[in-house]
């Protein structure tokens, strides 16, 4: 037994995941709903990992604060935003141009039995009174990433000051120690869960092969496909972007394959942020950026679901027999890029961002209660490219910065 263990912790992380997604595939199919009862043992997965997140991002980002430059933070920053606003709307052409081309949802009819509610979408402008919480406590309850990473600067600046200060040197000094120290501490631990997380990839791919069964992908299988085609088609173009900001895209994906497969299987890009973290910081990208551009991805981010609204609206309007014009492209583009915003932090984002298209586009909310059928099925494949592009646009402006440090020097 103790033989069989050591083999287990020494072979590579990325070899077990892929085996224990290989083997949750099987199990599932096998064993049908069944297979269910293995749910929780993919939850305690994402308690581990959900545990981790708070710490991460907190220390993390206050040892990060402490080792730039105010002023760099603040051009970062801008770069961060601007990447992951015009990299959303880029995704949502790519889609449209994919589905475009094979037309999902092409004779196909809605029976009249399909029944969606509109959920409430809180905005953007809730979303961005979110980024300063009114309770400090409720931000890290709530999990609000937003008021976290706020929180994080917040303190990560006070004790920067306090280090410089005459008065505050000493305290300033031992506090950023003690901080440093804790950081440690949870990097200790997550080396610890990662162990774990084959065992939790394989309950939950079991769980979600087993409860999604056959006959929904091959119902809705064209969808699918012309999905998973544009989500092929954003990686190729995240790997020449890597090339063009002269990124090794094999040691990019090298680090990036675990987290990838993770958010896969868990479709959770929250749920996957302390692997997110190890990859930037295993890419040698700097603390102080990776601290929160991440983070911040992980919320505001997200291409995959993007592509996601994009082939949806195709395959709405070819079920009403209807296609999409020139001008409802471009208010999809424009929308969809602002829902992804808005939508930040929602549980099951992807189906709240394709009914807010859908209301501005006047497609039928019938179509979203038939997508809701493939949400598992479509959802780890859109949650793997929103991974992706975070860890993308932080690898791209990480050179930029370097390059530029390198030019001023």
């Amino acid at each position: 037994m103790k033989v069989i263990w050591k083999k287990y912790l020494d072979a590579s992380l990325i070899l077990k995941i892929t085996v224990a997604l290989i083997l949750g595939i099987v199990v599932g199919v096998v064993f049908g709903e069944d297979a269910v009862a293995l749910a929780p043992f993919g939850d305690l997965l994402l308690n581990l990992l959900t545990f981790l997140i708070i710490p991460l991002i907190l220390f993390t980002l206050i040892v990060g604060v402490n080792q730039t430059q105010i002023g760099d933070l603040g051009r970062m920053g801008g770069k961060v935003f601007l990447y992951y606003t015009f990299s959303s709307a880029f995704a949502i052409i790519v889609g449209l141009a994919v589905a475009s081309i094979f037309q999902p949802g092409t004779g196909m009819q809605l029976d009249g039995s399909e029944t969606f509610d509109v959920p409430d979408n809180p905005g953007i402008l809730s979303v961005l009174l979110s980024i300063v919480p009114s309770n400090i406590f409720t931000a890290f309850s709530e999990l609000n990433l937003l008021g976290i990473i706020f929180t994080a600067f917040a303190f990560g600046i006070a004790i920067s000051y306090m280090r410089s200060s005459s008065e505050l040197g000493e305290l300033g000094g031992h506090l950023y120690k003690s901080i440093e120290a804790l950081n440690e501490a949870t990097l200790l631990i997550l080396k610890i869960v990662l162990q774990y997380v084959p065992i939790g990839v394989f309950a939950i791919m079991a769980k979600t092969v087993g409860s999604q069964g056959l006959d929904t992908l091959f119902s809705l299988g064209e969808m699918i496909l012309v999905l998973y085609a544009a989500l092929a088609v954003q990686i190729g173009i995240y790997t020449l972007l890597l090339i063009l900001f002269k990124v090794k895209p094999g040691r990019f994906f090298k680090q990036a394959r675990t987290p990838m497969l993770t958010a896969f299987v868990t479709q959770s890009s929250s749920g996957t942020l302390p692997l997110t973290l190890t990859a930037a910081k295993n890419l040698g990208i700097s603390k102080s950026l990776y601290g929160f551009s991440i983070p911040l991805g992980a919320t505001i981010n997200m291409d995959g679901a993007a592509i996601r609204i994009a082939v949806s609206a195709v395959f709405a309007a070819n079920l009403i027999g209807d296609p999409l014009s020139l001008t409802d492209m471009l208010l999809v583009v424009l929308v969809g890029t602002l829902a992804s915003i808005g939508t930040a932090g929602i549980p099951g984002a992807g189906i709240v961002m394709i009914a807010t298209v859908f209301v501005q586009l006047g497609l039928p909310m019938e179509a979203v209660a038939l997508l809701t059928a493939i949400d598992a099925l479509v959802g780890m494949g859109c949650t793997a490219i929103n991974v992706t592009g975070d860890l993308v646009g932080t690898a791209v402006i990480d050179q930029n910065e370097k390059k530029r440090a390198t030019v001023k020097a």
